[in-house]
Formats: C-alpha cells, structure tokens, sequence
C-alpha cells in the first residue's frame, strides 16, 4: 500500500517539511481548496500544487476532493453543465498525471460530528457524534462548522437548499448519483482517471437529508449500475464503521478490486448511532484495524491509505481532526500491520 497523508495546502499547520519525516510516507492527499464547487479547476493550479508537493520529495497521489455541485445532486435542470465542468477537470488532474480522485455525494454538509474535542479517558481528545445532539442542532445557526463543509452559502441560500432536500427520496439521490457517474465515468475511463467515491459520514441520514452510500448493499447497487473499473469506492473505515450492523470485511469483499482508496481510522460506539474517533489501535476502538488491513493485502489491494481523523494529543492545537501528532503515529501503526502481514506472506510462500 501506498502511505499517505491529507495536506489542506499552504495554510495547513501541518507542513510538507513535517509530512516528509514520517516514515515510509509517499503520498499527499490534497486538493485546490479555493475554487468555488461546480467550476473547473486550471491545469496550471493542478501542476503548481503538484510541483509543491514534489519539491518535498513526495507525490500527489490522490484528490481528495474535487465537490459535486449541489444541482448535481439535485437532479435540476442545470445539472449538465456542472457535469461538463467536472469532465474538464477530471481531463485536467489526468494531464498532469493525477490519477485518483475521492469524493462524495452527501447532501449540503460533509462529515458531521457533534463535537470537536470530546475528551478521551487517556487525557486527549477527538471528535464525537452524539446523535440526541444532533438531533438538537440547527445546521442554520452557525454553532457548528467542521473541515468540508461548503460555507459559501449565505443562510437564506442554505434553507432553500435544506428545504428542497425535503422532497428527495434517498432513491432519487441515488438516481441523481447513477446519472452522474453515467455521464463523467467514460470520460475517466478514457483518461485513465480512478474515481472513488467516499461513504456517507456518518452512514445515515441527518438533519433530514438522504443518504446513498452507507453500507454493502449500497455499495453493491453502485458498482453494479455503473459496472466500469473506474467507477469504485473510497473505503472509509470510521464511516463505514460507525455503523455497528456494517461488517466492514463484507464491504471489502463486495467492492473487490473496486476499491481505490481507503481512510483508516478507529471508532468507538457509546451509544445507538453515537461514536467517538479514537487512536488506531484495536485496544481503543471498536473496529478491528488488524483484521482490515489484511483482508486489503489479501485482496492484493497496492493503492494509496491514509491515517485518519486523529486524536489532539499531547497539547497539539489545529484543524479539528487533523493534527500532526497522532496522525502520524496512525501511520506508523497501520505499516506496522502492513509490514508484518507482507512478511509472514512472504515467510508462508
């Protein structure tokens, strides 16, 4: 597997030069945060992010991401020409040798938590999702705003949206998605361009808005509506996981040399449909990290893996969820279990 590390670019705390000394580390996940969704990003911005990153003697791996236009999603009427704008792009990141690209098709916000520095019994803290307290939450009000989420929406703009959502099955979404990748798959195909799209964070629905990609049989409708290779999944542990009806080894298997990326991170269930993101390690969490990432090699899976949504610790401060500190001990743990796995591999054969 390809280790990996998210960069939010030039005003990430996290730096290149600080990236560059974890070991093993090869790629950067990244993206051109600055272009509003639905317009086509310029290959000259491509090769400028791309050149930064190589400068640090790594490369940019994977996109993560370039956004769905909310009509998109939608289904509106104007919906084609936000598809033609992401056509270009995905012809643009292939010219510069950009070859995978995560994204998702989660209406209005991306991931969701409850909580931004819930405390841990070990005296760090981490992101949290209680479900009564979202329950409770105005998504209007401005009390919470997390990394991914599209701001540039004034409020009036974001209830008309919300409101819209209202009259959306989960199975029209699906449709909406179906016809998306219907339109922009051939175009990757073409470009030679991995498309893998990210599960619904957390895996149900929220503030009232619908929910597509959230478990195996989703993951199995997807592949099998648009049954090309460069049509795949990035498989999110943590948000696959947060589910505890999801068997995260079933959904590896159903997505079987479809998958082309993945974020690993650890979860704790406290609660129905509540979760709190812990340290990778299978002592503090609920998942089994180990199990995971071997199903992964034994599948042949090579493609590029990030640690995930780690925990503050150690008196960091920065970008909910994304630190320096424990990040990187994720890394290491999970090529520790890579390492392992490829060397008793090697001493069975």
């Amino acid at each position: 597997m390809e280790m990996s590390f998210r960069w939010y670019g030039d005003d990430d705390p996290v730096t290149l030069d600080k990236i560059r000394q974890i070991p093993d580390m090869k790629g950067i996940v990244s993206a051109i945060y600055d272009i509003p969704a639905g317009e086509v990003w310029p290959y000259e911005r491509i090769i400028a992010l791309k050149e930064k990153i190589e400068a640090h003697n790594m490369k940019l791996n994977v996109i993560e991401s370039v956004p769905v236009h909310e009509e998109i999603k939608m289904g509106l009427e104007t919906r084609d020409q936000w598809i033609e704008n992401y056509k270009q792009t995905i012809r643009n990141l292939a010219k510069a040798n950009v070859r995978t690209i995560c994204y998702n098709f989660m209406p209005v916000f991306d991931w969701t938590r409850s909580e931004l520095d819930a405390p841990l019994p070990d005296g760090s803290n981490s992101l949290k999702y209680d479900e009564k307290t979202v329950k409770d939450l105005d998504p209007l009000s401005g009390e919470l705003t997390l990394p991914g989420w599209d701001l540039s929406y004034q409020t009036d703009q974001l209830q008309k949206i919300i409101d819209a959502y209202q009259d959306i099955s989960e199975e029209q979404l699906f449709d909406n998605l179906i016809y998306f990748l219907e339109q922009i798959i051939p175009v990757a195909a073409e470009e030679d361009v991995l498309m893998a799209i990210h599960p619904d964070d957390p895996p149900w629905g929220i503030f009232g808005l619908p929910r597509v990609v959230k478990n195996v049989d989703s993951v199995k409708k997807l592949l099998s509506s648009v049954n090309v290779k460069n049509n795949g999944i990035t498989f999110c542990t943590g948000s696959y996981g947060a589910d505890p009806a999801n068997n995260l080894v079933e959904i590896v298997e159903a997505a079987k040399g479809r998958i082309h990326f993945v974020h690993a991170r650890n979860v704790k269930w406290t609660g129905e449909l509540s979760f709190q993101e812990t340290s990778h390690s299978i002592n503090d969490g609920s998942l089994d990290m180990v199990g995971v990432i071997q199903k992964l090699l034994a599948d042949e899976y090579e493609g590029p893996i990030r640690p995930d949504h780690g925990r503050m610790i150690w008196g960091e401060t920065g970008r909910p969820g994304y630190g320096l500190y424990d990040r990187a001990l994720g890394a290491t743990y999970l090529n520790g279990i890579i390492h392992a796995t490829k060397s008793k591999k090697r001493q069975v054969t």
